[in-house]
Parts: C-alpha cells; structure tokens; sequence
C-alpha cells in the first residue's frame, strides 16, 4: 500500500514521460517545463474561482516565465555545460 502523502504528491504534481533525446540537460529543463506548467494551472484555476485576482495572476504568471527563459538560456543555450561528477 501507497505511503498517503505519495498519493497525494503523485495527484497534485504528476510528472509525465520523458519522450526526448535522453540528456541530463533535455531532462532538467523537461522537469522545469512540467513544473511551469502546473502551476499556471493552479494559478489559473484560483483566478477562475475567484480566490486571486486577474492582476496577480498575470504577474505570477510573468514571474514563472521568466524563471522558465533563465533555465532554458542556463541549460539549453549553455553550449559549454558539464554535468557536476
């Protein structure tokens, strides 16, 4: 039987397949893609039920996007990366 607190953290984070060309790289900045991608889902459900305001919405949105362009420009565009040994 499931610990219940993995349940739960399988329901409200999933993390889907990784499908890609397999790198350390590829992988990270996946795992980044999905984490962006669920919480504009809950930012977008919270605003749609009233909870946060369209404003704050929109900047938290803003906030996250800009934290995703920083992993692909240190991951992606880093031609030169190494992974730590």
């Amino acid at each position: 039987m499931q610990n219940p607190s993995d349940v739960k953290g399988n329901m409200l984070y999933p993390i889907g397949n990784y499908y890609g060309e397999f790198t350390p790289v590829n992988l990270a900045f996946n795992s980044n893609l999905q984490e962006f991608a669920q919480q504009v889902s809950y930012l977008c459900n919270l605003e749609a039920n009233g909870k946060i305001t369209p404003d704050d919405t929109y900047k938290e949105i803003k906030h996250l996007w800009q934290k995703l362009k920083q992993s692909k420009k240190e991951l992606l565009d880093n031609t030169n990366f190494t992974p730590e040994q």
